[in-house]
C-alpha cells in the first residue's frame, strides 16, 4: 500500500506541467546562470580587451610603458576624465607633460589612475596599470643604481613566496561555496512545491477528508507523502548538479581547472550523492512541518521561504573559513553541515569522522522533524480545514 501511494504521487508531481517547471526546470536555469556567473568573477581579465583614456602630451610615454599589454588599447585625448564619464574607457591615467624628463632628473612623479573600482573591466585594467607602472619603477631603480655602481640586488635583499595550504587553485574556495549553494537551492525549489501541495494542497482542495476516510494508516500516508517530496527535492538536485557539472566541464575554463580529484574521484561522487540524498530528506522533513501546519498553499509557501533562505547563512559564514579551521561544530549543525562537508570534498579531502558526523545529525534532526509532523498530522486539527 506504501509503495502504490508512493508512486501515485510521484506521477501527480511529475504529470503537472508548472509544478515540473518550478521543480526542475526553474533550478536548472537559476543555477546555470549563477554558474556562468562566478566563472566570469574568477576570470583574470587577462582575454579581454580594454581601453585606457590618456592625455595626447604622454600618449608617446604610456606606449612605451604598456607595450607588454597587447589588451590595453591607448585612447589619446585631452581630457582622458571626460572620455571615461562618456564609457569610451575602463580608466584614465593622468601624467605630467614632462614624465619622463622628471624621472630623468631624479625627481619623484605623481601618477593618477581613475577608474570604477565595482566594475569589473575598470577594476582589472587599473590593475593592469598598477602592474605597469610597478614593473617600470623597478627597471628605473635598477638603471640608477647600476649608474652609480651599485648591485641592483643590494635593494632586494629576500623573495618572499606565497602557497596556498589548498593548492595552487584559489578558484575551488570559490567553487567549493558554489557547489553546496547551488544544491541546497535546487534541493529547496523543487521540493518547497511538492511539500505544499501534498498537505496544504489537499486541505485547500477539500479531498484531504476523503483521503482519510480511506481504509489507509495515517501513518502509511504520511511516509508515502514524505517519500514523495525526498524525491522530488533528490532528483531536482541531482539534474541541477549534473547540469552545472557538464556545464563547469565543457563550457568554462577557470572553474574547470578548479576541479581535482585524482584517484578519488568515484569516492567523492559517491560520498556527494549520499550526503544530497540525506539533505533532501532532511529538507523533506522541514517542508512537510510548514505545510501540515499550513491551511492553504499559500500559507505553506510563506512558512517555507525561510527555510529556504536559510541556506545563505553558512555559505557568508565558511566563505571566511578554511578547510583546516573546520571544527565538530561546522559538522553537526544542519544545513552548515552540507557546506562544510562538501567544501572538503571540493577539495579532495575525505574525513570520514566528519562524514558521519554529518550524516547522524542531518538523520536525528530529520527524524525528530518526522515525530513532530507526525503527531501534528494525527490530529484533525492540523490536517481538517
Amino acid at each position: 500500500m506504501l509503495l502504490k501511494i508512493y508512486l501515485k504521487e510521484i506521477k501527480d508531481c511529475f504529470r503537472d506541467r508548472r509544478t515540473l517547471l518550478l521543480t526542475v526546470l526553474l533550478p536548472v536555469i537559476m543555477m546555470t546562470g549563477l554558474t556562468f556567473f562566478y566563472e566570469k568573477m574568477v576570470s583574470d581579465g587577462e582575454e579581454e580587451s580594454y581601453k585606457l583614456a590618456v592625455n595626447n602630451a604622454v600618449a608617446q610615454d604610456a606606449d612605451a610603458i604598456f607595450a607588454g599589454f597587447k589588451n590595453i588599447e591607448i585612447v589619446k585625448t585631452a581630457n582622458p576624465e571626460k572620455v571615461l564619464k562618456k564609457g569610451e574607457a575602463q580608466a584614465a591615467l593622468m601624467m605630467d607633460a614632462d614624465f619622463n624628463q622628471k624621472i630623468a632628473g631624479g625627481e619623484k612623479v605623481d601618477v593618477k589612475i581613475v577608474g570604477d573600482s565595482f566594475s569589473q573591466k575598470s577594476s582589472n585594467l587599473m590593475s593592469f596599470v598598477q602592474n605597469a607602472f610597478a614593473a617600470y619603477e623597478k627597471s628605473i631603480i635598477s638603471e640608477r643604481l647600476q649608474t652609480n655602481g651599485t648591485n641592483p640586488e643590494l635593494v632586494e635583499p629576500f623573495h618572499i613566496v606565497q602557497n596556498e595550504v589548498s593548492g595552487e587553485n584559489n578558484n575551488a574556495s570559490l567553487l567549493a561555496m558554489l557547489i553546496p549553494l547551488i544544491l541546497a537551492i535546487a534541493i529547496g525549489v523543487g521540493a518547497g512545491p511538492a511539500a505544499a501541495d501534498l498537505f496544504a494542497g489537499e486541505k485547500e482542495k477539500k479531498t484531504m477528508e476523503a483521503l482519510l476516510m480511506t481504509p489507509v494508516n495515517r501513518s502509511t500516508l504520511l511516509v508515502a507523502k514524505w517519500l514523495t517530496i525526498t524525491t522530488v527535492g533528490a532528483v531536482t538536485g541531482m539534474v541541477t548538479l549534473l547540469v552545472v557539472a557538464l556545464e563547469i566541464t565543457f563550457l568554462t575554463e577557470n572553474l574547470k581547472k578548479s576541479i581535482s580529484f585524482g584517484d578519488n574521484a568515484s569516492l567523492v561522487v559517491t560520498i556527494a550523492v549520499l550526503i544530497s540524498i540525506i539533505y533532501a530528506m532532511f529538507t523533506a522533513s522541514l517542508l512537510m512541518l510548514t505545510s501540515v501546519v499550513g491551511k492553504t498553499v499559500k500559507e505553506a509557501q510563506s512558512y517555507s521561504t525561510p527555510v529556504m533562505m536559510l541556506a545563505m547563512f553558512p555559505a557568508m559564514i565558511l566563505s571566511s573559513v578554511g578547510i583546516n579551521e573546520l571544527s565538530f561544530k561546522h559538522f553537526a549543525i544542519p544545513i552548515m553541515n552540507l557546506f562544510s562537508l562538501l567544501k572538503e570534498l571540493v577539495f579532495g579531502v575525505i574525513d570520514y569522522e566528519h562524514i558521519l558526523i554529518t550524516i547522524a545529525s542531518n538523520l536525528i534532526c530529520m527524524i525528530v522533524l518526522f515525530i513532530i509532523g507526525r503527531i501534528l498530522f494525527m490530529k484533525d486539527k492540523w490536517v481538517m480545514n
